[in-house]
C-alpha cells in the first residue's frame, strides 16, 4: 500500500512537471509570435505552479519581459526587481540589469531604479562588469548622479568620470561632474584649492560644449551647461565672462527666468547696474506672472540703494511685500500643521490648480524635473491599471488581481515620496519668503539711515539728479533699434532691456 501511494506521488509530480513544461513551451511560443498577452499568462501560471526551479528562472524572466514588450513599464519593473536584487544566483540576471536601464529611461525614474542599483552596486560589480558598455556607462551615471544628490561628493566624481566619451550619457555626466567639481563642499581645504577646483569645473563644462558625438537630451544639457558657467564663474568672480555665458540662455527656454535673475546680479557685480535693472525687466513681465523670484525685487531694491536712488528702492520693497508675504502667510498654516501625513502634502500639489497654494509657488515646486518624473510614473501607474483592467484573459487567470496589488502597493510608496518632496519644497519657499522678508526689513532700514545722513549733511539729493543727463542705452550693433520702454511688454523685447541710471549719491557726476 505505501508502494503504490509512492508511486502515485511519483506520477503525479511526473505530470505535473510535463504540465508546467507544456505551458513555459506554449508561453514561449507566444512570446517568440509577439503575442506578449498569452506570453504572459502562460509564464505567470507556470511561476505559481512549478516545482522545478530552473523552469521557475526561466519563467520569471519571461514574465518579466513580456509585460516590457506589452507596453507595461512600470509592472516589468516590478517583476524584473527580484531578479535583479537576486544577483548572478539568478541565470538572467544582467538580462535584467539590462532591461532595467530601459525602463529606467522610459519612465522616467529617479528614484526606484537607481536606488536599487546603487544599493547592490558593491554585492554585484563584478557581474555587472560583463554588461554592454553603453549599460555600464548609464549604471555609472545613475550613481553617480544619486551619490551628488545625497552629498557624497567624492563617489559622485568617480562614478561620472567613469562614463566613457563614446557614451550617448557623457554630456550628461560630464555636466553633473562640472556640478560635483565646483560645489564648495568639494575638497575645499583653502581658497587656492578651491579656485582650481573652479577652474576644472570651468573646463569640464566648456568640454560639454564641444561635445560633436550623439548625446541624450543634448539641447537640454547645453542650456544648463551655459547657467553652470554663469554661475561658476561668477563664484570665481570673473563677472563680465559670468553675463557672456548667461546671455547664451536661449530666450523662453525653461531655464531663461533663472538665467535672466542671476544675469541681474552678474551684472550688478560688475557695475553694470543699467544692466542688472534691465535684466530683472523682464521678470516683470507679463509672460513670468507665475514665476517664483521673491529675490528679483531684493536685489532690485538692493542696486537702487547703491544709486542713492532710495525711493526707487522702497517702491521696489513695497512691490516685493505686495507680491510675496500674502504668499507666506497662506503657506505658514500649511507647513505649520501635521507634517508626518506626506499624502496631504502630495494631494496640494498634485493638480496643477488649487486655491490652497499660491499659483507661483505651486508652478515653482510642480515644474521641478524630479517632482514631474514622480508625476509622469504615477500617471503610468494609473494608466497600466487600466490596461490590466480591460484584459478579461488576465482576469480569468487571477494574473490581473496581483498585478493591481502590486501597482497600488507601488503607487502609494511613490505618492509618499512625492509628498515628502512637495513638502520639502513647500517649507523652502515659506523660508525663502520669510528670508527676504527679513532682507528686505533690513534695506528699508539702511535706506532710513541714508536719507537722515544725506539730510543732516544738506545735500539736496533733487539738485544732484538734476544736475546729471540721463543718456539713452547704447545699441550693441548697428543693426538694433532703440524703443523707450513706456510700461508696455513686448514680446520681442523681453529680456533686451537696458536702464541708464542716474545718480542721486553726493559727489556724482557724469
Amino acid at each position: 500500500m505505501i508502494r503504490s501511494i509512492a508511486l502515485a506521488a511519483a506520477l503525479f509530480a511526473t505530470v505535473a512537471a510535463a504540465q508546467d513544461l507544456a505551458a513555459y513551451n506554449k508561453g514561449l511560443s507566444a512570446y517568440n509570435s509577439n503575442n506578449f498577452e498569452d506570453a504572459a499568462r502562460n509564464f505567470f501560471e507556470v511561476t505559481n505552479t512549478t516545482t522545478d526551479n530552473e523552469l521557475r528562472l526561466k519563467a520569471e524572466y519571461y514574465l518579466a519581459s513580456s509585460f516590457q514588450r506589452s507596453g507595461l513599464p512600470f509592472t516589468a519593473f516590478i517583476y524584473f526587481t527580484p531578479i535583479v536584487k537576486a544577483g548572478p544566483t539568478h541565470p538572467f540576471h544582467t538580462k535584467a540589469v539590462e532591461a532595467f536601464i530601459a525602463l529606467q529611461e522610459q519612465l522616467n525614474d529617479d528614484y526606484l531604479i537607481p536606488s536599487i542599483l546603487n544599493n547592490n552596486y558593491d554585492k554585484f560589480n563584478d557581474a555587472w562588469a560583463t554588461l554592454p558598455l553603453e549599460v555600464l556607462a548609464r549604471i555609472n551615471y545613475l550613481i553617480g548622479r544619486i551619490s551628488h544628490r545625497k552629498g557624497l561628493l567624492d563617489d559622485a566624481r568617480q562614478f561620472l568620470e567613469a562614463v566613457p566619451d563614446t557614451s550617448g550619457y557623457y554630456a550628461r555626466a560630464q555636466y553633473l561632474l562640472g556640478i560635483t567639481l565646483a560645489d564648495p563642499r568639494f575638497t575645499a581645504a583653502d581658497d587656492a584649492t578651491r579656485r582650481r577646483n573652479l577652474e576644472k569645473a570651468i573646463d569640464t563644462f566648456q568640454g560639454v560644449l564641444k561635445i560633436k558625438t550623439k548625446q541624450v537630451d543634448y539641447t537640454d544639457t547645453q542650456q544648463l551647461t551655459w547657467l553652470a558657467l554663469g554661475r561658476t564663474n561668477y563664484n570665481a568672480g570673473e563677472f563680465q565672462k559670468s553675463v557672456e555665458w548667461y546671455e547664451k540662455v536661449p530666450r523662453f527656454s525653461k531655464y531663461w527666468d533663472q538665467s535672466l535673475f542671476e544675469n541681474g546680479f552678474a551684472r550688478f557685480q560688475n557695475d553694470d547696474l543699467g544692466g542688472g535693472l534691465g535684466s530683472l525687466q523682464g521678470l516683470y513681465a507679463p509672460q513670468f506672472a507665475g514665476a517664483f523670484q521673491p529675490e528679483s525685487w531684493i536685489l532690485t531694491s538692493t542696486i537702487y540703494y547703491f544709486s542713492c536712488l532710495y525711493d526707487e528702492s522702497k517702491a521696489s520693497l513695497a512691490e516685493f511685500e505686495k507680491i510675496y508675504l500674502p504668499m507666506g502667510e497662506k503657506l505658514k498654516p500649511l507647513i505649520e500643521g501635521d507634517q508626518k501625513d506626506l499624502n496631504k502634502f502630495y494631494t496640494l500639489v498634485s493638480q496643477p490648480e488649487n486655491d490652497k497654494v499660491p499659483r507661483a509657488v505651486l508652478n515653482w515646486v510642480r515644474s521641478n524635473e524630479r517632482m514631474l518624473g514622480l508625476f509622469d510614473m504615477l500617471t503610468e501607474i494609473e494608466k497600466e491599471k487600466t490596461t490590466i483592467n480591460a484584459n478579461q484573459a488576465w482576469k480569468s487567470a487571477k494574473l490581473s488581481s496581483e498585478l493591481i496589488t502590486y501597482l497600488d502597493q507601488n503607487k502609494g510608496t511613490l505618492e509618499q515620496v512625492a509628498g515628502n518632496f512637495a513638502k520639502s519644497r513647500l517649507m523652502e519657499a515659506y523660508r525663502t519668503v520669510k528670508g527676504f522678508g527679513d532682507q528686505a526689513e533690513i534695506i528699508r532700514f539702511e535706506v532710513a539711515k541714508a536719507e537722515k545722513e544725506l539730510a543732516e549733511t544738506g545735500v539736496d539729493t533733487r539738485k544732484v539728479l538734476d544736475k546729471q543727463t540721463l543718456y539713452r542705452p547704447h545699441p550693441p550693433a548697428e543693426n538694433w533699434n532703440y524703443w523707450k520702454f513706456q510700461g508696455e511688454f513686448w514680446r520681442d523685447e523681453i529680456g533686451y532691456y537696458q536702464y541708464t541710471l542716474k545718480r542721486g549719491c553726493p559727489g556724482t557726476a557724469n
